[in-house]
């Protein structure tokens, strides 16, 4: 005697077609299956928390000093508008800490009011910013 299973009165029967819907696709169906990003955002926040970000440095009283002789020398040669490399600390907007960037262009003018260093090509500086000065000293 044969053995009966579960579903031997259906396995054989033909598969039901819709005459109402159109069958899917097959990239549809393939969809169904794809992962689901249930966090969204959450690569971008990984993104950012791994991005680094510098400390900012405090000069101590030699280096105020020597920065100080800088900015009395461009004041000196503002009419001849030296040429300067800056390295300017630049705080990150989303994180703590920034990042030092180096400026090269020319003193226009040094605003002792806004405590800001102003060049010929538009770039305004604050002081309190600037970590170093390269010039012609």
């Amino acid at each position: 005697m044969k053995p009966t299973h579960r579903y031997d009165d259906i396995i054989n029967l033909p598969r039901h077609v819709s005459v109402k819907r159109s069958p899917m696709s097959n990239y549809d169906r393939a969809a169904q299956f794809s992962p689901f990003a249930a966090l969204t955002g959450y690569e971008a926040v990984i993104e950012e928390t791994g991005r680094l970000t510098d400390t900012r440095i405090e000069l101590d009283e030699g280096g105020k000093y020597l920065l100080d002789e800088k900015l009395q020398w461009l004041r000196e040669h503002l009419p001849e508008n030296p040429e300067v490399t800056l390295k300017v600390f630049c705080p990150d907007s989303r994180k703590a800490g920034g990042a030092y960037e180096s400026i090269t262009g020319h003193v226009k003018k040094i605003d002792p009011v806004s405590r800001c260093l102003v060049l010929c090509e538009g770039d305004v500086i604050a002081i309190d910013r600037i970590y170093g000065i390269e010039c012609g000293i």
